[in-house]
């Protein structure tokens, strides 16, 4: 079965850092894009980051130069590293796949994870 895990996710202090890791089962995501999601409750799910097979990255407009995606093909896993983190930002993350990074649309992407809860708060 094609699924991902995403982790990491957390309560945080506004200009806290997180780390969210999405691992994938049942398939190797080597030639695959990797996508990163969110979905704020009441709102629609929107595109954060992406990674592709050559390793360039996408980043959403709120998110740059604050979130950062990488990629281990060796241990299947995609992580976002995000610092100064914002109340704006609570949402549940989640990860998916695709040929290519499509502009971060989420209607483009397979194989969603069950997600991860971000919540920044004081």
């Amino acid at each position: 079965q094609l699924q991902f895990v995403e982790s990491g996710g957390d309560l945080v202090q506004p200009g806290g850092s997180l780390r969210l890791s999405c691992v994938a089962s049942g398939f190797h995501m080597n030639y695959y894009a990797i996508g990163w999601f969110r979905q704020a409750p009441g709102k629609e799910r929107e595109g954060v980051s992406c990674i592709n097979s050559y390793y360039d990255t996408y980043y959403g407009d709120g998110v740059r130069g604050r979130f950062t995606i990488s990629r281990d093909n060796a241990k299947n896993a995609v992580y976002l590293q995000m610092i100064s983190l914002e109340p704006s930002d609570t949402a549940v993350y989640y990860c998916a796949a695709n040929y290519d990074c499509s502009g971060l649309a989420p209607q483009h992407f397979d194989y969603w994870g069950q997600g991860t809860q971000v919540t920044v708060s004081s």
